[in-house]
């Protein structure tokens, strides 16, 4: 391959950055998990703990409005849901599932700020554990990086 067709560098950098995290309670100790390994992600890109504001909501329906008041208040670079929603046997997964990553896309679009969705949506809760901690992870950089990138577009 030539150079020129490998594409930008991608920086991820998170110094000086300014990150949200909206983390929901239901299946506590699943998005525990998550957000454990994101924070400690966060502190290995370079974000300053003091520069990192978590806050809990009840469930994944409730993080776009706290994602929304969120990037309302311009004080972040970027943002983080964390959710896990285990699939039952009603039609409710389904609700769930697809009005929480459409409400976390809606915000993102609409304030122009990047969110990595961390919501899991698993068949159970041993696929939840099993993706937990790389989904965390995967969450701080796509934030960091996104935000390097919408400051470089700016």
């Amino acid at each position: 391959m030539q150079e020129a067709d490998k594409g930008p560098e991608t920086v991820i950098d998170g110094r000086n950055l300014r990150i949200g995290i909206v983390q929901a309670r239901f299946n506590a100790s699943v998005t525990q998990a998550l957000a454990e390994a994101c924070l400690a992600e966060l502190r290995e890109l370079g974000v300053s703990t003091k520069h990192i504001r978590r806050v809990s909501v009840p469930g994944a329906l409730e993080i776009p409005v706290a994602l929304m008041t969120m990037a309302d208040s311009e004080d972040y670079d970027a943002l983080i849901a964390l959710g896990c929603i285990v699939r039952g046997e009603t039609y409710h997964f389904e609700l769930v599932a697809n009005e929480s990553g459409a409400g976390v896309t809606r915000v993102s679009l609409d304030h122009q700020i990047p969110i990595a969705n961390a919501i899991l949506t698993v068949e159970n809760e041993a696929q939840a554990w099993a993706r937990a901690e790389e989904k965390g992870r995967d969450a701080a950089r796509v934030a960091v990086e996104m935000a390097n990138l919408m400051e470089d577009l700016a």
